[in-house]
């Protein structure tokens, strides 16, 4: 994958040229925790391809000249199982872990490495989070060998409210969500903020469906028509939102419109095909066919696997490992980490902050919406014909949020 190869190096490895790095050719382990079973398999399927497909693409060309692993792991979803995949890595000699489905797991992760790392001084391990997006994670539970990629739900919904206030046809709002944390953070998130920026608007609704087990959404989406609501907010995601989608074109629901954080995940494309055109939009630090290096990493991902890449903070966390490891000259994750705090880097978004204060990374965020493929946009999703389109950016600044973390940082 030439193309990428070049992409890469031109956009993030400059600073490398002529380095000459301590750990040069060493092979970094990542243990992937997430699901392989399950309603969400397909989900973590396509995610796990995604980190195995830019380990080998990282591996040929990056800022410290190392090379890196990726070892899968089941977690079935479950915190327990989580838990216990994690001992596994560890057992391994395994001194990176990324998980990104679910903040019950990431939460076990937390809880787990911030034991082990008091217990096991020169055998810490460091978490990378690339997707789950609870606040609380990066305020009242931080941790020090936590670091997210993705940007939370209280970001997402603060870009996401900005761009819904100043659409005059939105006046009623029924909220759609997973019941666990996320989908209660997302509630409250734009209950909030909609007051805030558009008091005018009308809640008309707000549901909580199971996680992953709920095969039938047309109950909920009989409830939304009844609502009168004229915009759907969900974060759910996986089977969770392309079984709402598909319950939504089932039963004809065409003047509604949603407003989504996980549109483009695998299976969502196809439910919405031809008849949601319009009328889903996404919030999220990416989409298909955005320029710049992430375009032919998308491009080299579907020429070798024919699915889509849609979770970018995966090249998020091999550009910052990569650029860490070059700056500590070493591997070693009590080195990395605090070059990690407050680092700045390039990606595929532009110039990107990994905030010192509770190891939230600041990025600028995209509104985008389901729509034809066209020449600016040619790679559609799922073989549908079509793709998501930009229609704002949003700086850093807009969508940042404030933390209450209080780091608790190891002596």
């Amino acid at each position: 994958m030439q193309f990428v190869l070049k992409t890469v190096a031109a956009s993030v490895l400059l600073s490398c040229a002529g380095a000459a790095v301590a750990q040069q050719g060493e092979t970094v382990k990542i243990a992937w925790l997430d699901p392989l079973s399950g309603l969400m398999a397909a989900l973590g399927t396509n995610q796990m391809k995604s980190w195995q497909y830019l380990a080998e693409e990282f591996s040929k060309n990056n800022p410290a000249g190392v090379k890196f692993e990726i070892i899968p792991i089941d977690n079935k979803l479950s915190p327990q199982e989580t838990t216990s995949a994690l001992r596994s890595a560890m057992d391994q000699g395994v001194r990176y872990v990324v998980q990104g489905n679910g903040s019950g797991p990431a939460l076990a992760i937390m809880d787990a490495l911030e034991k082990h790392n008091a217990r096991n001084k020169g055998k810490e391990v460091l978490y990378l989070n690339y997707a789950a997006v609870d606040p609380d994670l990066t305020n009242s539970k931080c941790s020090y060998w936590h670091f997210r990629l993705d940007a939370d739900t209280s970001m997402k919904m603060e870009a996401l409210t900005t761009y819904m206030k100043d659409q005059p046809e939105v006046k009623k709002v029924y909220l759609m969500n997973q019941n666990y944390a996320h989908g209660h953070q997302v509630s409250k998130y734009a209950k909030e903020m909609l007051q805030r920026k558009r008091p005018d608007i009308e809640i008309v609704g707000d549901d909580m469906a199971p996680l992953a087990q709920v095969r039938d959404f047309s109950p909920y989406i009989a409830k939304i028509k009844q609502s009168g609501a004229d915009s759907v907010i969900t974060g759910n995601w996986g089977s969770d939102l392309s079984l709402l989608i598909k319950a939504a074109n089932d039963a004809g629901l065409n003047n509604v419109k949603f407003y989504t954080y996980y549109g483009a995940t695998t299976g969502v494309p196809t439910a919405m095909g031809a008849g949601a055109a319009g009328k889903v939009y996404m919030v999220a630090y990416s989409y298909t066919n955005q320029p710049g290096p992430i375009n032919d990493v998308v491009k080299g991902f579907k020429a070798k696997f024919n699915d889509d890449m849609y979770t970018g903070a995966v090249y998020h966390g091999f550009a910052m490992l990569s650029e860490a490891f070059k700056r500590a000259k070493s591997t070693d994750p009590v080195k990395v980490a605090a070059v990690m705090e407050g680092m700045k880097f390039k990606s595929f978004n532009g110039e990107v902050e990994m905030r010192k204060q509770d190891h939230q990374l600041q990025q600028g965020l995209y509104i985008s919406r389901w729509d034809k493929t066209d020449a600016q946009n040619p790679m559609d999703m799922e073989s549908t014909g079509h793709t998501f389109k930009q229609v704002k950016f949003f700086e850093p600044y807009v969508a940042s949020t404030p933390t209450s973390c209080q780091m608790k940082r190891p002596s």
